[in-house]
């Protein structure tokens, strides 16, 4: 017989901290109020949480890092808007964002919800820090979770 492990989003007993930059604040306040709220509907305590502000998103992945070296977060959420300008600025920062972040998931063994958004402009960063397009943060919040409950699982 074919074993099956799902996903599970419950947030039961989890432990999750959070890195939001304050870069296009506008934008990730949204993102982190949906993350919040979905992670108190999946049923992670406030006092589970832990939020932490950083300047821009170039600074989440190290923010990151540094919460999941701490052993207390049973995953991560990294929150931040990146809006497309009129310079190169942008590409970089978005490839250093997101392999940032892939680095420190895989070296330290911590699930990361990825709630950057790389938008062309601030209409769409709004649209998808719920607006029309949903909230990210909240996406991001319960691929953390799932992550978070799929790991214990492979290793039993």
């Amino acid at each position: 017989m074919v074993k099956v492990l799902a996903d599970d989003s419950s947030g039961t007993g989890r432990r999750i901290g959070i890195a939001v930059a304050r870069f296009n604040e506008v934008v990730t306040e949204r993102l982190l109020a949906g993350a919040l709220q979905t992670l108190r509907e999946q049923g992670v305590a406030d006092d589970e949480v832990v939020v932490t502000w950083v300047s821009g998103a170039f600074e989440l992945p190290t923010a990151c890092q540094w919460l999941a070296q701490t052993g207390k977060y049973d995953a991560v959420l990294m929150l931040g808007a990146i809006v497309r300008g009129g310079t190169d600025h942008y590409d970089y920062i978005c490839s250093g964002v997101t392999d940032g972040a892939m680095r420190v998931q895989l070296d330290l063994d911590v699930p990361i919800g990825f709630g950057v958004l790389t938008c062309a402009t601030m209409e769409l960063a709004l649209a998808r820090a719920g607006g029309d397009a949903g909230n990210k943060g909240s996406d991001a919040a319960m691929a953390a979770l799932a992550m978070s409950n799929l790991k214990p699982q492979l290793r039993s």
